[in-house]
């Protein structure tokens, strides 16, 4: 029997076998955080080729093509798509062991219907098929999405987003999927970044609030955030490299704000000052509203600052952080939480060290009569692999209830990465099977795929409030 990918393969016994076919692999998928576009999911983006579905923008690849010694001609730059095309075949035998080599073969096959090893060998034939489906009906944005038994697609949207594609597709009658907006205000956190000033004003002028204070800054936030409520949003996100508290009152907070909006830098301790009271005004916002608060923390970017020179961000150079999150993470949380009562919130770490930590800090949170409150986010980015995913579940399940974890998003960019949530499946499917063979749960599968069902898709749906 080919063992190859095969219907059953990360499924170590009969117990997993039934739990993903018979449980998890039809459950429809709820993805909460992404990075597509909702201007092509609108107008249903059709891709002339396979290169520009699946290398543009795609830094997991690239960092893989480099890592096999392929010139950045080939990746980025001038080369063809064709030829770009036939790079990524060349370095695909090469990443086994890695998950883009699963990921690679999946997409193939569940989109493309294509069984065949990608290398140089295959690479023509397989350009050929590939490009001659995208050019055909049934292959737009829209239909990946729909093929995949997406039921809401919740993107990374600025404070100073229109949200104009958003709207619209309120408005669409023949695209079932739920496309909503994600509140991501990263970039009036960064108080020290050369940015500051001109998003600010962006800010004043979407918000119509004229911004010469900390108050009306707070004001014009508050009025985004209820502007991207009134559009559907349910969940905000921000990425935290450093995790930063410092106590501090509302009139030390304007006053770095002023000196900022100034054109000048603060000092790192002002910046913790700055941060901590408005993730505290923030959090108070989206309690009120019944938000979920996402914090991804510790990565580490733009290391290489010649190519981040050239190319800008989002484009390899990043790694996972080690500053120490402990006490930072459970002063603001517990600030937050005293101020007005801690929104549902999802703690992602970069670094799996912090796996335990947050674990165990998740616990300290919980309450209000809403299962699962406070999440310990899933493996991400360079942990969604087999053992990153194996070690965030075995944590969550030590210390907490992985029976109300709300499962896997995709953190991409790609139409094609929905596959990713058929890989996380079949590792949960194959975890609890585990237990089942050592005895340490039941083997009443009927239990068991209930909780299978909910880490798939019914918890996330209860979890965000999602009318589906």
């Amino acid at each position: 029997m080919q063992k190859f990918m095969n219907d059953n393969f990360l499924l170590k016994n009969e117990t997993a076998v039934t739990l993903y076919h018979d449980y998890a692999k039809q459950m429809p998928i709820i993805d909460y955080h992404c990075h597509l576009s909702p201007k092509e999911i609108y107008e249903n983006k059709t891709f002339k080729n396979i290169t520009e579905i699946w290398l543009y923008g795609d830094h997991y690849k690239w960092r893989l093509m480099r890592s096999n010694g392929i010139e950045e001609e080939f990746i980025t730059g001038s080369a063809s798509d064709y030829e770009k095309f036939m790079a990524w075949a060349r370095t695909v035998p090469m990443t086994i062991g890695n998950p883009l080599y699963n990921w690679t073969h999946l997409e193939l096959q569940r989109f493309f219907g294509i069984y065949d090893l990608l290398n140089e060998e295959s690479a023509p034939q397989i350009w050929e098929k590939v490009n001659a489906l995208l050019n055909s009906e049934g292959f737009g944005a829209r239909d990946f999405i729909s093929k995949s038994n997406v039921k809401v697609v919740c993107t990374t949207d600025d404070p100073t987003d229109s949200l104009e594609y958003h709207l619209k597709l309120k408005q669409e009658t023949n695209f079932a999927v739920k496309v909503l907006p994600s509140f991501r205000p990263d970039k009036a956190l960064e108080i020290n970044r050369d940015t500051f000033q001109q998003w600010t004003e962006m800010l004043q002028t979407v918000s119509g609030v004229s911004i010469d204070s900390y108050e009306n800054f707070l004001d014009a936030l508050e009025s985004r955030v209820r502007f991207f409520d009134s559009v559907g949003c349910k969940v905000s996100d921000h990425a935290i490299d450093q995790m930063m508290y410092a106590d501090t009152t509302k009139e030390e907070a304007a006053a770095i704000f002023k000196q900022a909006l100034q054109g000048s830098k603060v000092s790192i301790e002002d910046e913790k000052k700055y941060k901590t009271f408005t993730y505290k005004f923030l959090g108070k916002l989206y309690s009120e509203l019944g938000w979920a608060m996402q914090f991804h923390i510790n990565a580490l970017r733009n290391n290489n600052s010649r190519m981040f020179e050239a190319m800008g961000p989002d484009t390899g150079w990043d790694s996972i952080n080690d500053e120490s999150i402990a006490k930072p993470l459970s002063k603001l949380l517990n600030l937050i939480e005293q101020e007005s009562g801690l929104p549902k919130t999802i703690i992602y770490s970069l670094n799996p060290n912090d796996n335990n930590t947050i674990a165990s800090m998740i616990g300290n949170f919980q309450g209000g009569g809403i299962p699962g409150k406070i999440q310990f986010g899933t493996a991400w980015w360079f942990n969604d692999n087999k053992d990153g995913m194996i070690e965030q579940m075995k944590s969550l399940s030590n210390m907490g209830l992985f029976s109300r974890f709300i499962g896997m998003l995709t953190d991409s960019r790609s139409f094609l990465s929905y596959t990713r949530h058929e890989y996380f499946r079949r590792i949960v499917c194959s975890q609890i099977a585990e237990w089942v063979e050592n005895g340490e749960v039941p083997d009443n599968i009927e239990f068991l795929g209930s909780i299978v069902q909910g880490i798939c898709y019914q918890n996330a749906k209860e979890y965000f409030g999602f009318e589906l």
